[in-house]
Parts: structure tokens; C-alpha cells; sequence
């Protein structure tokens, strides 16, 4: 609010419930930017602040208590729990919020609201600030101006408070155990959603009722489909697996990705060019500084990676004219990570005036290099196709440098083998 122009209103809504198929909703997740705002978690809601307001800045509009429903659906936090357990000024039953709100409307100069993100609640909006058009003759006064909410939002997510990188930290942590128990898991012959239910064990018996996204679990040239989520397939002696999954802790998310070997021993030519993916996750990790800017780890990861695969000769040539060639890309096509926070894929933006970001403490993001062989790749020697290799670690920036969030599992080749072998 003290970054909200004079005179002016926010307004965000609630996610809707989402059905899923006849009278089957999809279990409910509130929306990120409500939820970092309100910690409420309830449907049919809204959120407005309205700065300088004398009988409350912060209002909440939700649900009644309503036993017979809540006999149904569960307890409400209803005005009061709004009030005393969510630090609303106001709070009103959202029945009545056609009342109330237009009142609350006219007379600002600016309304702050994320256009375009719920056409529901858009036309509802409308129609508020119509009704208070239709009274202009009588003194009525709407908004002037509608600014994206975003603006001011998403930049203050994109700096975490040391109680959102706990909770991250907690995912984290979960998310380690998880990618662990499923190094233990593995066999030759087991299908890519038995390893799957593995993670979501460990994800639901630590408390994470959500993963932070579709699992990928793909198993030998299925690693080179990078958002590969069929999860269908037999897991074949000799082949590697890659796991990119995470769990959620109070809507923050954690994405870990490793890669290991299904029976336990990486091949010559797995163990080569996985050595050059971690040598790139180390590199990009050590970018990962207060004063650096966002593009650094990638720069970084593009180099050691193009390098290794001269060294390993499925490239020719000089490195900096294939790295301004970008004849590396057929390998590493993705860039090496995204911010990371209520969002697996967080908000904030990347460049600022056409410039990379400063890193600054309290931004969370991700590396993830990878090496993708494709298995029909006819430019490069047989032995080498269909192995795809990706590691990733969630690492927080701070005062002094970074700190690593994803370190409870395992990266280094000697140190996977060492695991798998003791449950083998």
C-alpha cells in the first residue's frame, strides 16, 4: 500500500474452483499473488486495500460460516476468522459484495487490478464501475485509471523475506528425501510411474499435499523430452532415468532435478557427458552473487557445456564461434534456470531497461543445465544418443554470496553410485 498512489484501490481476487469432470472439482490452490498478500486460502474471495482508509485499509470479502455446508465441505474462516486470523481491517460476507464494493469504487482516481487474468471477475468489475457511471449526473465519480497490479506485485515477490526461505527451504528438504528414496527405489523393469509414486510418498507422508508440478520421470531417450510427463514406460537395465519433481509447502514451491543410472552404474559414456552437466551446475551455481546479473549462470553454463562436448567431440570447432554459432543448441536448448518461489516458474522480471537484473539478496532461482543426445541424432557417434542428462538446484542469493537450497541429494557420480549400491 505505501507504494500505491494517493486516492487509489487494489483489488484481487481469489482463484476460482476448477471442475474437473461432472461433479468433481480439482482439489483447490488459491491464486499466488492472493495468498502472498492474505495467507487465505478459501475460494470465493476478494482482496482490497484501499490506503488511508479510516475504518480499514485491508478488506476482506468470503464466505459466511454456514454449518450445514461446512458439514460438506469443511470449516470457513467467515468474517470474523478473517478478521482474527487473518489480519483483515474489514471483512464482509462475499454475497454482498455487488453492495458494497461499487461504494468502495467511487470516488478513487486508480485502481490497481490484474486485467486479463480472471474474464470473470473482469466483467463483474465492469459492471461495478458502470453502475457507478450510470450515477454520474447525480455527483457519482469512477475510477480514472486502472493500473496492472502486477507491477508493484511481482517485483516485491521477487524478493523473499528469511520466513519464505524457510519455507522453501522445507520443500527442499522434502523434495531431497523424495529424489533420494527414488535412487533407492529403482530397478531394471519397474515403469517410470512406480518410481513416480515414490516421490509422491515421501511428498504426502512429509505433509506437502501438493507437488509444485507434473512430475517428469522419463527414463532413457525419454530424458530428452524436456517437459516429458507420460510417465508410462519400462525403466531398462543399462539406461539413465531423470526425475525433475518437487513438492509445495504453503504454496512455495521446490524443483530438484537429478539423473541417475536404472541399475546403478553409469556406462563410460553416461558418466562423460554427465560429469559435464555437473561441472556446469557447479560453475552456474558459483554466478549465483549479489552484483552478478541474471544471465551469468546461463553465459556460464553454455561455455562449460560447449567445451565439454568438443572435448568429447560430439561438437567440432572452435568454442567461441560454436557458442556465437549457438551450435551447441541441438544439446542445450533451454536456458539454465527461472525464478523460483509461490510459482515454480516465479514472477519478477529478468531484464530491467533492456538490461540483464542485478542479482540482489533474497532472490531465489534455479540452475539446471542439461545435455540432451537425441536418439536419432545422426551427427554424432551411436554410442552416445538417447542419453539425456539434467541437474538442478534451487539456490537463494545473500548478502555474502548464495545459498543452496537442494543440497540434501546427491550429485556427484561417485556419490549416486555409492548410494544405489548400498540398498542394491
Amino acid at each position: 500500500m505505501s507504494q500505491m498512489a494517493a486516492n487509489s484501490i487494489a483489488i484481487l481476487p481469489a482463484s476460482p474452483v476448477c471442475n474437473r469432470n461432472n461433479s468433481v472439482d480439482y482439489a483447490y490452490r488459491p491464486n499466488s499473488d492472493f495468498y502472498y498478500l492474505s495467507g487465505f486460502d478459501e475460494p470465493e474471495a476478494v482482496l482490497v486495500l484501499i490506503p488511508g482508509r479510516e475504518h480499514g485499509e485491508y478488506i476482506l470479502f468470503c464466505r459466511e460460516r454456514n454449518p450445514e455446508k461446512e458439514l460438506w465441505d469443511g470449516l470457513r474462516a467467515g468474517q470474523e476468522g478473517a478478521i482474527q486470523d487473518f489480519g483483515a481491517d474489514d471483512a464482509f460476507p462475499i454475497g454482498d459484495i455487488d453492495e458494497i464494493l461499487p461504494g468502495l469504487l467511487e470516488g478513487r482516481d486508480r485502481v490497481y487490478y490484474s486485467v486479463g487474468k480472471n474474464l470473470t471477475f473482469d466483467q463483474q468489475l465492469m459492471d461495478w464501475v458502470n453502475v457507478i457511471r450510470s450515477k454520474a449526473r447525480l455527483g457519482a465519480s469512477p475510477p480514472k485509471e486502472f493500473v496492472m497490479l502486477d507491477h508493484l506485485l511481482h517485483d516485491m515477490r521477487l524478493y523473499k523475506s528469511a520466513a519464505e526461505v524457510a519455507q522453501m527451504q522445507h520443500a527442499s528438504d522434502i523434495s531431497a528425501r523424495a529424489h533420494v528414496r527414488a535412487m533407492q527405489a529403482v530397478q531394471p523393469g519397474m515403469h517410470e510411474y512406480q518410481l513416480e509414486a515414490e516421490l509422491d510418498y515421501e511428498f504426502r507422508k512429509s505433509g506437502a499435499r501438493f507437488a509444485a508440478y507434473s512430475s517428469i520421470v522419463a527414463g532413457g531417450a525419454n530424458a530428452c523430452i524436456l517437459h516429458y510427463i507420460n510417465n508410462d514406460q519400462k525403466l531398462r537395465n543399462g539406461d539413465l532415468v531423470l526425475i525433475d519433481a518437487g513438492c509445495e509447502i504453503n504454496c512455495y514451491a521446490s524443483d530438484i532435478t537429478r539423473t541417475f543410472p536404472v541399475n546403478g552404474r553409469f556406462s563410460p559414456e553416461q558418466k562423460a557427458l554427465y560429469e559435464v552437466v555437473l561441472e556446469a551446475n557447479l560453475a552456474a551455481i558459483d554466478c549465483v552473487q549479489p552484483g552478478r546479473h541474471w544471465n551469468e549462470p546461463h553465459e556460464t553454463s553454455v561455455r562449460v557445456i560447449t567445451e565439454g562436448l568438443v572435448r568429447l567431440g560430439l561438437l567440432e570447432g572452435e568454442v567461441d564461434t560454436l557458442i556465437n554459432d549457438e551450435a551447441y543448441k541441438p544439446f542445450y536448448m533451454h536456458r539454465a534456470g527461472h525464478w523460483l518461489g509461490l510459482d515454480v516458474h516465479d514472477v519478477g522480471e529478468y531484464k530491467v531497461g533492456g538490461q540483464w537484473r542485478v542479482l540482489e539478496p533474497g532472490m531465489c532461482l534455479t540452475i539446471e543445465p542439461g545435455i540432451y543426445v537425441a536418439k536419432d541424432n545422426p551427427n554424432v557417434d551411436a554410442r552416445w544418443r538417447g542419453i539425456g542428462i539434467r541437474i538442478e538446484d534451487d539456490v537463494v542469493v545473500t548478502k555474502d554470496g548464495h545459498k543452496i537450497l537442494t543440497g540434501g541429494v546427491p550429485k556427484t557420480v561417485d556419490e549416486i553410485e555409492a548410494l544405489m549400491a548400498a540398498v542394491q
